[in-house]
């Protein structure tokens, strides 16, 4: 018979099953919607795909087809499972699809987002390189899928651990699942495997026994690290894949030139890019599409999401920088900052204590302790605008949309509702006035000012007071005589 061609330029597709249950997952939700890493597990399974270039990417979905739909929209070609009767099934539910296309078939799994693209292009390099017709991934671990060799070693078949006779449980060679095969070989093998076994479903594994049968030739890629292949059912399995993966991408995130004080305590989304001798300290966490340019400082304990922080950024500790977020170069962040959906100009500053929401903030821009762009109304959102070299004080509450220009100076407790001219001096606040006495008068302990002490005022320091308060003591009461009469600002 003849040998598939060799070479490593075919067209290749990749089948993706994905319309399991996933009924020990205990959720509602999809199984391969569960995220690893800022992704679903099918995201990463899509990202692999696309790594290899693949010309089709085709998903098989089953229960959960329209949420699995909606997530991935026109990324993928989809093709419904309507009745689940085995792996071979699922495969076949994809031929109509394929049927032009005469290149090599990969086939994938939905929950298995480890698997990497060197791993892949490694068994292309294989059927290139043996002239095999199939290359099928084998690993040791705890498997179902036997693989049985013949007297001279090479592959026969795959048995399934229902199946299996005792000496063949005892086999550590273990089948992962996952194929490369060319389209013609495919089809006809599924054209022809039945149900006779345990579960009365079609095996995809029957595959590697037809080929064999037929005289193909077929190939087995060892693979040492079997967590590459690890398949999630549960709880317990995706949070350990959620290790594995974020290890993985701590490593490599290291190796081009960042520095993660303590990796086990820092958590990088797969979407995420870091500059170069960017420095991250433990506890903080890189979420979504952020792009962190190099030399960039983020200190204990910070949230990041989807945000942008240029060269020389320094944020944190324990701040919080939210989605649609831009620090430009140089900027100063310092510890309990929120920032939401705003952009700081090169060189500003917020120290601490400070939230900052929707709001195009110059360059060289301070904010004082405690101040906040007060961004919601109760009903919708406001954006405000502050220029360049602007000032503001501590405690300043700025109530969106006002524009505040270049230069202006916002006086520390102020309340700005309205726009501050450049050069100004913004101050929106009562002016303080000290009533002389008030409090000896209050608690009759002395005259001020020749005036006899007020007789119907209750006797005792502050304390019983507020004694007599908790034993019924009328509180509105109580707060009017807080209220001097009159206007209460001193003029001057």
């Amino acid at each position: 018979m003849e040998s598939q061609d060799p070479n490593t330029n075919r067209e290749v597709a990749v089948v993706v099953l994905a319309a399991g249950k996933g009924t020990r997952m205990k959720s509602a939700r999809a199984k391969v919607l569960h995220e690893i890493c800022g992704l679903p597990m099918l995201g990463h399974t899509q990202r692999v795909a696309e790594g290899l270039q693949a010309q089709r990417l085709l998903v098989v979905i089953g229960r959960d087809a329209d949420e699995v739909r909606r997530a991935f929209g026109e990324s993928a070609e989809f093709v419904h499972q309507a009745e689940q009767n085995g792996t071979g099934h699922a495969v076949m539910m994809t031929e109509a699809a394929l049927n032009d296309f005469a290149g090599d078939i990969f086939i994938l799994y939905g929950d298995t987002p480890l698997l990497t693209v060197e791993t892949l292009e490694r068994m292309r390099a294989v059927k290139a390189d043996r002239s095999a017709d199939l290359v099928m991934l084998t690993a040791r671990g705890e498997i179902p899928g036997r693989v049985v060799r013949d007297a001279d070693g090479c592959v026969e078949r795959i048995v399934e651990a229902q199946d299996a006779t005792s000496e063949e449980l005892k086999i550590e060679e273990r089948n992962t699942g996952v194929y490369l095969v060319g389209a013609d070989l495919l089809w006809a093998a599924l054209s022809q495997v039945g149900t006779d076994n345990q579960q009365g479903e079609l095996y995809l594994t029957d595959i590697v026994g037809y080929a064999v049968q037929k005289g193909h030739r077929v190939e087995a890629l060892w693979l040492e690290d079997a967590s590459e292949c690890l398949g999630i059912n549960d709880r317990t399995e995706l949070a350990e894949a959620t290790r594995l993966m974020q290890a993985r991408i701590n490593a490599q995130v290291m190796a081009s030139g960042v520095t993660l004080i303590d990796p086990a305590s820092t958590y990088i989304d797969a979407t995420a890019e870091i500059g170069a001798d960017t420095v991250i300290e433990p506890g903080c966490c890189i979420k979504g599409k952020t792009v962190i340019g190099p030399n960039v400082l983020i200190r204990a304990g910070c949230y990041v999401e989807d945000s942008r922080l240029d060269e020389g950024v320094q944020f944190g500790p324990y701040s919080h920088l939210r989605p649609g977020s831009h620090l430009m170069a140089g900027v100063k962040v310092g510890n309990f900052v929120e920032i939401k959906n705003s952009t700081l100009g090169p060189g500003s500053k917020s120290a601490h204590l400070t939230y900052i929401g929707d709001a195009d903030v110059g360059a060289e821009v301070n904010f004082g302790c405690g101040s906040v762009v007060v961004n919601y109304d109760g009903y919708q959102k406001h954006r405000s605008v502050i220029g360049k070299g602007a000032f503001v004080g501590c405690n300043v509450n700025l109530i969106s949309p006002v524009h505040v220009s270049d230069k202006a100076f916002l006086a520390a407790g102020s309340t700005i509702t309205q726009d501050v001219p450049e050069d100004a001096l913004g101050v929106a606040r009562a002016r303080q006035r000290n009533l002389d006495g008030w409090v000896a008068r209050k608690e009759g302990r002395t005259a001020a000012r020749g005036e006899a002490a007020t007789p119907n005022a209750p006797a005792g320091p502050p304390t019983e007071r507020r004694h007599q308060n908790d034993r019924g003591g009328s509180e509105s009461g109580a707060e009017s005589t807080l209220i001097p009469e009159g206007n209460p600002e001193v003029k001057e």
